[in-house]
């Protein structure tokens, strides 16, 4: 299922930030580098290199293809719900987002997912 989700070329990052050591920044960037187009999502940043950040998934000006969740289950549940207010189908866990409460409401609204770090991932040429 990696394989498929990679394949999505505009992808979503919540809890993006601009600190270079976490992994919020370094996924982002990952993806960004990768040719991906990546929104950064988070309301506590105006920009991340440069690039402006939105304070949800409903303010992207683009659907994402692919969410990908750096943020604690309790913020990852509200973002789960407004996947399925916006019609994303793919959503990705990194390490410490996974809830059982988001595993059950996304097995229930048809929403794929991939628990494992982006970082730890080949990517395909693009």
């Amino acid at each position: 299922m990696e394989r498929e989700f990679l394949a999505e070329p505009v992808w979503a990052v919540v809890g993006v930030t601009p600190d270079s050591k976490k992994f919020g920044y370094r996924i982002y960037k990952k993806l960004k580098e990768h040719g991906y187009t990546v929104y950064a999502v988070n309301p506590n940043y105006p920009e991340v290199d440069g690039d402006a950040t939105y304070p949800d998934l409903q303010a992207v000006p683009q659907k994402p293809q692919v969410v990908n969740f750096v943020v604690n289950p309790e913020i990852g549940a509200k973002t789960l719900e407004a996947c399925i207010e916006l019609g994303i189908r793919k959503i990705w866990l990194q390490p410490g987002t996974v809830s059982e409460e988001i595993l059950k409401k996304a097995t229930e609204n048809q929403i794929q997912v991939v628990q494992n770090c982006v970082l730890a991932v080949d990517f395909p040429h693009r």
